[in-house]
């Protein structure tokens, strides 16, 4: 007789408001992976939302919203580049913080020798694997650190082989600004404890004037819907970063070209959203860089 027995579904990731903005990002992944020329090419985008049974997006219909599945495409390609770019010039010790439904170890093409640490809560790691069922990571090794990032994460790290002698490439794509003030100094205190010489960052920061942008508003009040809201925001990125231990420097979107030619049409927003919502901010560790 036929074998009836069906393989079971991975577990559902947890989907409170952090990871189901793991999800939202998944979902433009996966658009973007069906373009001809993709800026980002993930193809298991796709199978995490199946597997979520996920259809929803970013709450509310404003223009920011509408923006958001390509930004969330740009802000991914200008982390893969500066983790790449990271590894080459010798950080072969990378760890994603929050790292969600992160396939950069899978995708990116790293260099020999590369250690990527991926620091998420238990739950969505183990979804995560069920999904990724055995693929090959590109990198030379991949170690999963089951911790929440918000309550701590440095012992956890260290026993997963995390050598802090060696320069580190950290990475926050997007989940700091979800947590209190307290804790995002507290993450960060850690990257700078653990980190040698020569290690980077990099990590998307908000805006302490976003809340009075009409543009950006109505989002944050949609965005409350989900249980989530922009708890950590800074009036300068660079300052907070040095005294937090980093040289740190805001990318200027309109030299990236890739930024400039994917909202060539919205350039009036994409600058509302540059100068008034978000900070991509990567850096140095002082006296390193």
């Amino acid at each position: 007789m036929p074998d009836t027995t069906e393989s079971p579904s991975p577990p559902s990731p947890p989907l409170d408001g952090v990871h189901r903005a793991a999800l939202w990002t998944a979902a433009a992944h996966a658009v973007e992976y069906g373009h001809e020329a993709p800026y980002v090419r993930d193809p298991w985008a796709a199978d995490f939302l199946h597997a979520a049974r996920f259809q929803d997006g970013p709450p509310g219909e404003g223009p920011l919203q509408r923006l958001l599945p390509d930004w969330m495409v740009v802000r991914t390609r200008f982390f893969d580049d500066h983790l790449t770019d990271a590894a080459r010039a010798g950080s072969r010790q990378v760890v994603l913080i929050g790292a969600g439904l992160d396939t950069r170890a899978f995708r990116l093409d790293w260099p020999t020798g590369t250690h990527v640490f991926e620091v998420e809560h238990p739950a969505v790691l183990a979804f995560k694997e069920r999904v990724l069922d055995l693929s090959e990571p590109s990198c030379g090794r991949r170690t999963l650190v089951e911790a929440e990032p918000a309550v701590g994460w440095r012992a956890e790290l260290l026993a997963a082989g995390f050598d802090p002698r060696r320069p580190t490439a950290w990475l926050c794509e997007a989940p700091l600004y979800f947590l209190p003030p307290r804790a995002v100094a507290d993450i960060v205190g850690t990257m700078t404890e653990l980190s040698a010489p020569g290690s980077t960052f990099g990590a998307e920061c908000v805006s302490t004037r976003s809340g009075s942008s009409s543009f950006v508003a109505p989002f944050l009040e949609a965005l409350a819907s989900t249980g989530i809201s922009w708890r950590w925001q800074l009036e300068d990125p660079e300052r907070w970063w040095a005294e937090h231990g980093w040289d740190a420097r805001v990318a200027d979107l309109s030299t990236l070209p890739y930024v400039v030619e994917r909202f060539s049409r919205q350039l009036p927003l994409l600058h509302e959203v540059a100068t008034r919502c978000v900070f991509l901010t990567t850096g140095t560790l002082r006296g390193t860089g």
